[in-house]
């Protein structure tokens, strides 16, 4: 999975957010950037508005991973569309549940 990486205690996974989308959803993977970055496609109802997405993402998130919000973090671009999370908790159980997500393509 080039959007998610082990480091340390988690695991880093690379996000791009869409918001004010009809409903939350998975989308798949966005193709790697002009720097060979890919990142996870994901997309919120939620607007852009005092941080109301980022809410959303990190709910969205913890509920498709079966974790506490308070083990999703933004570490980078709160504001823009592309994010960097921090996921808490055994590296390989969550990317194994990253894998059975993206690939099973439920979007909950």
């Amino acid at each position: 999975m080039p959007f998610a990486t082990a480091a340390g205690a988690g695991v880093r996974l690379a996000v791009r957010l869409t918001p004010r989308a009809a409903r939350d959803g998975l989308d798949g993977v966005a193709a790697a950037d002009a720097e060979g970055r890919a990142a996870l496609r994901l997309r919120v109802a939620a607007p852009p508005v005092d941080g109301a997405a980022n809410a959303a993402l990190v709910g969205y998130v913890a509920a498709s991973l079966g974790l506490r919000k308070s083990d999703v973090a933004i570490v980078s671009g709160e504001r823009g569309r592309l994010k960097l999370l921090e996921l808490s908790g055994d590296p390989d159980a969550l990317l194994a549940r990253l894998a059975e997500w993206v690939g099973g393509g439920r979007g909950r």
